[in-house]
């Protein structure tokens, strides 16, 4: 053990060394938030392909898939696959042409700064939720490897994490992520292959698997539940600044699109395999760990030492990649719409600085909610419904017509966060977020002729 430990920890100072030397190309926050828009067609495509196929992708739905069947995250891996193609599509040639930083900038450049603050306000606790479920994931492998409790891996999966995002900033994420994808792929199918291996073969291994647990359709659920489940992932990561800024970052528009679609196909190539890990390993007799324990564990059982040292600092990396997205996407969001707006004179280097500093508290915020006692897949639920319908309604009206303004997107956000919390979070009711959605749609389009009708009678 004290091997893997070691090994890992020397997988750790490599990705450090990388940082630091993407640290001395960090010059100002563009280079530090969007790599200075210098990424080509591959580096943007396994860069967004790393970025989703994070800790629930591996880590927390085959866990989850191994407790419930398919119907536990049947979303994976085609739900998140059609949201990057939706907004390879929608949204990452038209941002990219437009050289924003961020999300939010798209909401100040088309309805004004209100709507931009309103915009940051929100997408950063989403970002800083789904930073959580990912250092949820780091703290789950070490834990594995050092036998030591989560607990005391999720503090220092927290210092490392917030160490490495500060210094190298996006391009020391992209750098490291071409390596850590084709390694991670080599690792699961390897896994995949042991596995298999160990119940006598193909046939033998589907055999084994109970067919109840391949259905998508659990007994009793209503359609609009059904429904709600797939357009989670579908809608509501569409406006994720996450991806949004490996878009942002690359040469061109045209770059920034197809760098998405490719991105799709290798995550919908790849996601299949954790699915098959939840299936076949209890299937067999696999006793391996509880909860998001499940693929580490298995992959120890399973793997010699060297092999299992590649797997874990593969999957380690991985993990780490997304986390660090994470975490940058609220540190630009504060820099670039609440900080730089606040303080319009600041020059690069305050700026810079002001973005490292965004980025220690994000981290902080982040371990403070994966102390919250949510599974890695419910966290990640939760960062892709909070807050996003009005969000999701805006950019699609806006980037195609001129319908709506500054009160509209204010209505939007504010009626689709609090549906989603009332509805969601408070009742339970089932189609929550399709709710959530039509009433920030509702609250777009009618807040400009309320605005006007106010307008009229404050001037009789």
């Amino acid at each position: 053990m004290n091997l893997l430990l070691f090994a890992l920890l020397g997988y750790v100072a490599l990705q450090i060394g990388v940082a630091y030397w993407a640290s001395r190309r960090t010059g100002d926050d563009v280079d530090y938030l969007v790599a200075g828009r210098r990424l080509g067609l591959f580096a943007v495509a396994l860069s967004v392909f790393a970025t989703w196929f994070g800790g629930e992708t591996v880590i927390g739905s085959s866990a989850i898939i191994a407790e419930e069947g398919l119907a536990g995250a049947r979303a994976e891996p085609f739900g998140y696959a059609i949201c990057l193609l939706l907004m390879a599509f929608l949204i990452a040639a038209q941002f990219r042409k437009r050289g924003y930083i961020t999300l939010a900038d798209f909401f100040r450049d088309r309805f004004g700064p209100k709507a931009e603050a309103a915009a940051a306000l929100v997408s950063i606790p989403t970002s800083v939720i789904w930073a959580a479920a990912q250092l949820l994931a780091l703290a789950t492998i070490l834990s594995v490897i050092a036998g030591i409790d989560v607990g005391v891996t999720l503090v220092a999966a927290t210092v490392l994490v917030i160490g490495y995002t500060m210094l190298g900033g996006l391009l020391a994420s992209v750098m490291t992520d071409v390596l850590q994808g084709a390694v991670l792929f080599i690792g699961l199918v390897i896994l995949l292959v042991l596995m298999i291996g160990s119940a006598g073969g193909v046939g033998p291994a589907l055999a084994a698997i109970d067919p109840v647990r391949l259905t998508l359709l659990p007994e009793g659920e209503s359609w609009i539940a059904r429904l709600d489940v797939w357009m989670i992932p579908i809608l509501g990561s569409i406006v994720a600044q996450e991806p949004i800024a490996r878009f942002l970052g690359a040469k061109s528009p045209k770059t920034a699109r197809n760098g998405g679609v490719l991105a799709a196909g290798l995550y919908l190539m790849v996601g299949f395999i954790p699915l098959a890990f939840g299936l076949i390993g209890p299937a067999i007799g696999l006793h391996a760990g509880e909860g998001d324990l499940f693929l580490p564990v298995l992959a120890q059982s399973l793997m010699p030492p060297v092999l299992f040292v590649v797997f874990a600092g593969a999957l380690f990396s991985a993990v780490l990649s997304t986390v660090d997205s994470a975490i940058l996407a609220a540190s630009g969001l504060a820099t670039e719409n609440l900080y730089v707006r606040a303080r319009p004179k600041a020059d690069a280097k305050e700026k810079l600085l002001a973005a490292r500093v965004f980025t220690a508290l994000a981290g902080l915020a982040a371990l403070f909610v994966a102390t919250s006692g949510e599974t890695i897949y419910g966290l990640v639920e939760i960062a892709s419904s909070l807050g996003s319908a009005g969000l999701l309604v805006s950019v699609l009206i806006g980037l195609n017509s001129r319908l709506g303004g500054e009160a509209s997107v204010l209505a939007a956000i504010l009626s689709g966060l609090a549906t989603i919390l009332i509805a969601g979070w408070i009742y339970d009711i089932p189609g929550a977020f399709m709710l959530s959605i039509a009433c920030a749609a509702g609250g777009y389009l009618l807040a400009p002729p309320l605005a006007r009708r106010a307008a009229q009678g404050a001037r009789r």
